[in-house]
């Protein structure tokens, strides 16, 4: 079906050169077809949670390397891109067993941030956003559970897409917590996310809906360090340019959750109310996403946890072995929060409509920070990350340029299924959006 080239790097010069992006280098070139497809001539990476025919899956380390076999098949989202023309050269370095939003490998080394270099690239799919955010590559799959693609894109200063959950199929991908698991993807050009997205999800084109609404969640631009009109003013501008009416709205999302998702109740802990840097009903939420995915991954991989003893590095070794030693307890809990927050979301959105949120609460932490003063950080962005999350919904993550020389990132959600509709509109409002952020770094803001 295509021709493979193995061409392995393991010369500092090369590793350099691709800013540490990728763990091994290969060709897969797509079948020869006779007419034109809707991703030809384009290139892509995959993140080295993906099997590959032929390639150990590495997981991000050594110790899962060298105790699991080459893949006997290709992970079907890597041959849809591949049929619809798209050629692979090479699976990328990502944070081990997924567990980290920061992008930091202790073995493989760390991808280095295109917009900030002394900054973290952020993670699970480190490579794969440093890939396309140093235009190796047009476009990249990743994977998104916590926050793995919409972190990354962030602060690499490019659109990253979590799909809608359990859209695109997870076949073939190892997985970390199948509750919240999303395949996802990456771009520098929204047209080029469209396409991708348009095959992942086997999408038919069809002309752009307008939104219904655009609300904006006031509490959760609060928890940003960036003034929150540096980040809402490009969005406003641009979508009064576009559409007719008054769409733009405003909500307190935090108020609205608590009082919508009665089960969240017992997360209301006094330790999530007392956080003073944070919105309590969504830092419950955040428990809720946590503790399940604790428990999905011990199901997945305690086992090879407890009888391999991998050497994991700083961070990761803790919440691998707190997952480990998680019970069921409040499990069913956390289903129910699903079910509430999705029918909640709806509500407030309606068809057609879309919630806007910072990405993540501020620019990316530097290389090897102390990770007590970034544990804050941590939840503040978790607080926003669970909102996708727990409620499947789909999400894309739009850079805003920079603010103090750091990236600035939105991020537009929309209801489950409503995956073309996101893409289109990100299409749309793009170019503007980008004229908007210039004028705003112009005036110094």
């Amino acid at each position: 079906m295509r021709e493979r080239q193995r061409q392995r790097q393991n010369s500092d010069m090369a590793k350099d050169s691709d800013y540490g992006a990728f763990m091994e280098k290969f060709v897969l070139q797509p079948s020869p077809s006779a007419h034109e497809l809707p991703l030809s001539a384009l290139t892509f990476a995959v993140k080295d949670i993906y099997d590959v025919d032929g390639y150990v899956t590495g997981f991000g380390n050594p110790d899962w390397a060298r105790t699991h076999p080459a893949a006997m098949s290709t992970a079907p989202a890597v041959l849809a891109v591949l049929r619809a023309g798209a050629t692979c050269i090479g699976k990328t370095v990502m944070d081990e067993m997924a567990y980290s939003i920061n992008g930091e490998n202790i073995y493989y080394g760390t991808p280095r941030n295109p917009c900030a270099p002394d900054r973290v690239p952020g993670g699970s799919s480190s490579g794969s956003a440093v890939a396309v955010g140093t235009k190796l590559v047009d476009f990249a799959l990743g994977t998104d559970t916590g926050g793995s693609v919409r972190v990354p894109a962030s602060y690499c200063g490019i659109l990253g897409f979590r799909p809608s959950h359990d859209i695109v199929s997870t076949t073939g991908v190892i997985p970390m917590a199948q509750s919240f698991d999303s395949m996802g993807w990456f771009a520098r050009d929204p047209v080029i996310l469209n396409r991708v997205g348009r095959v992942l999800l086997q999408l038919p084109d069809v002309d752009p809906v307008n939104p219904s609404q655009i609300i904006i969640a006031e509490d959760c631009f609060q928890l940003s360090a960036i003034p929150s009109d540096r980040v809402t003013e490009p969005l406003f501008k641009s979508v009064s340019k576009l559409f007719e009416g008054d769409l733009v709205k405003h909500a307190i999302l935090g108020d609205y959750v608590k009082e919508n998702v009665p089960s969240l109740k017992q997360f209301m802990t006094k330790e999530n109310a007392d956080q003073e840097y944070n919105i309590p009903s969504l830092a419950a939420l955040s428990s809720a996403m946590r503790l399940l995915q604790r428990y999905e991954f011990k199901k997945n991989h305690g086992e090879w946890v407890s009888t391999v003893k991998p050497d994991l590095g700083p961070g990761i070794s803790e919440r691998v072995w707190e997952a480990i030693r998680t019970t069921d307890e409040n499990v069913d809990v956390c289903h129910s929060v699903k079910t509430e927050l999705r029918a909640a979301l709806n509500a407030l959105l309606g068809d057609c409509g879309v919630l806007a949120i910072p990405t993540v609460p501020g620019p990316p932490p530097k290389l090897q920070c102390d990770p007590i003063p970034l544990e804050a950080f941590r939840a503040k962005a978790f607080s926003l990350l669970s909102i996708a999350g727990v409620s499947g919904f789909c999400q894309v993550s739009i850079p805003l340029g920079l603010y103090d020389n750091l990236p600035v990132a939105i991020s537009l959600l929309a209801k489950h299924g409503s995956d073309g509709f996101l893409l289109n509109l990100v299409e749309s409002l793009y170019k503007n959006i980008q004229e908007e952020v210039g004028i705003a770094e112009k005036k110094g803001y």
